[in-house]
């Protein structure tokens, strides 16, 4: 299996505590062969969300240098980079029509380009998904 993979879910692997079961789920996927794409944008909102857990103080720079770690492990074994720039006006047409953010949009026209389901937390970009006609990794 295939699909496009939201920081939402990989997040969920390193800073929620505990893992919620579905972000431990799809890791297991990811572990057992499956593959995710994720678009660009995708590096940045790992990076941020990292961050921002250090300035909360819920952990440390050395948790996320450990995270890192890890998360290059599963990158190497199941992740690619989807190689296609997000197209602007295309972002601003799925935001506009499922009132997502830009962020969201992206991985949603990254789905819908490719014919993969998604892979997210998001309830609203789970929401949008099913609407514009993209399954969601169950």
């Amino acid at each position: 299996m295939k699909f496009v993979l939201d920081a939402s879910v990989a997040l969920g692997w390193f800073i929620d505590r505990p893992v919620i079961p579905y972000a431990e789920h799809v890791r297991q996927l990811i572990a057992f062969g499956s593959r995710a794409t994720i678009p660009v944008l995708w590096y940045l909102e790992i990076a941020n969300g990292f961050v921002v857990a250090e300035r909360r103080g819920t952990w440390t720079a050395s948790d996320t240098a450990d995270a890192l770690r890890t998360l290059d492990v599963v990158i190497a074994n199941g992740i690619e980079t989807y190689p296609e720039p997000a197209p602007t006006r295309g972002i601003l047409a799925l935001a506009r029509q499922f009132e997502l953010t830009a962020y969201d949009a992206v991985y949603l026209e990254a789905a819908l380009h490719q014919g993969l389901p998604i892979a997210t937390l998001d309830r609203k970009l789970r929401t949008a998904a099913s609407a514009a006609g993209v399954g969601n990794v169950r």
